[in-house]
């Protein structure tokens, strides 16, 4: 038979409900208290079983987290941090993908849910203003990463997104450029639309009049970036520069624009959005908005945490995000 809590509390002189409070970081527990439990926990060599502790805290010590695809360098990031995170206060997660599908992550959500999770933590939210009614439901805690709604349905963190778009928008205007095209996400992505509404805003403060034409639909991934880049060099226009979405629609872009015989930067200059790994080392160096994708999942979890330990003060973040100037943007080429 293994220590159990009652045996270490015979040896603490202590009650059990104080020993289980200790060794879960209760703040109800005297910090000298605690520390003395679970030296003397140690000393035993009482090891928790997480069954029995789950029945006793009603805690499972897991975190549900839905990810649009595990294949995105940028998700895979934010999941890094989450678990990291998570590993240093004895959580694990479980990870769905809902593959940008909201009926998949509504899906991956309940599924969650029924596995007793303690919280939830999804990226990306195809369906975040549908939170708000299944709160009541769900009973745990829900964080949203790049997913900034109105509302008071569920807690969010996520990057400026529109003062993001208007930073590459404004970074390609300092160069001289006036005939800038984007290359979106769809309609039902809200980093998509607050990215093109920096692009807008920083055409306006430049008094140039936006275009319909000089903006083409992508989905985040290289293949549609390659069709949307086509298409807008289909239009007789041709833009100078291109701003993208993201990273990986930068990367279809280029490999298009290339397949065109089209040259970047001398003939159009590119920009994409996350920094992701990869682009550092593409030909040419990506110039990108940086996003602190680790950062958001550390921050993420540890807000999670903070909710299931009852903090009240707990707020929404945005973060700043950053230009990283490589190879990819220059002056436009003068006729």
């Amino acid at each position: 038979m293994g220590v159990s809590i009652k045996d270490i509390a015979r040896a603490a002189g202590v009650s059990h409900s104080t020993v289980s409070r200790a060794l879960a970081d209760s703040p109800l527990v005297k910090e000298e208290t605690r520390e003395r439990i679970k030296q003397l926990a140690q000393e035993m060599g009482y090891s928790p079983h997480a069954l029995a502790r789950s029945l006793v805290t009603r805690r499972t010590q897991t975190v549900g987290v839905v990810v649009t695809t595990i294949a995105d360098p940028f998700v895979s990031e934010i999941v890094r941090g989450l678990e990291e995170t998570g590993q240093n206060h004895g959580y694990t997660i479980i990870l769905c993908n809902s593959n940008a599908e909201p009926r998949r992550e509504l899906a991956a959500v309940k599924a969650l849910r029924e596995k007793r999770v303690d919280g939830i933590i999804v990226t990306a939210s195809r369906i975040g203003d549908l939170y708000l009614p299944l709160l009541e439901d769900f009973g745990v805690p829900i964080v949203l990463i790049n997913n900034q709604q109105t509302g008071k349905y569920v807690y969010s963190i996520g990057t400026d997104d529109l003062r993001g778009g208007q930073i590459a928008t404004e970074h390609l205007l300092s160069l001289g450029h006036t005939r800038i095209a984007y290359i979106a996400s769809p309609n039902n992505v809200n980093s998509s639309q607050a990215r093109m509404d920096g692009y807008r805003a920083a055409l306006e403060a430049a008094g140039i009049a936006f275009d319909p034409a000089l903006v083409a639909d992508g989905d985040g991934r290289p293949a549609a970036a390659m069709r949307a880049t086509e298409h807008l060099l289909s239009r007789g226009i041709r833009p100078t520069a291109i701003f993208c979405y993201n990273d990986m629609t930068a990367i279809g872009t280029i490999r298009a624009l290339r397949k065109a015989g089209i040259r970047v930067p001398d003939d159009i200059s590119v920009v994409g959005y996350d920094d992701i790994p990869i682009v550092e080392y593409l030909d040419p160096p990506l110039t990108t908005i940086r996003q602190r994708k680790y950062d958001m999942g550390c921050m993420a979890m540890d807000m999670l945490l903070r909710l299931l330990n009852g903090a009240a003060d707990v707020q929404d973040v945005t973060i700043e995000p950053t230009l990283v100037l490589r190879e990819s943007t220059s002056a436009p080429r003068r006729a």
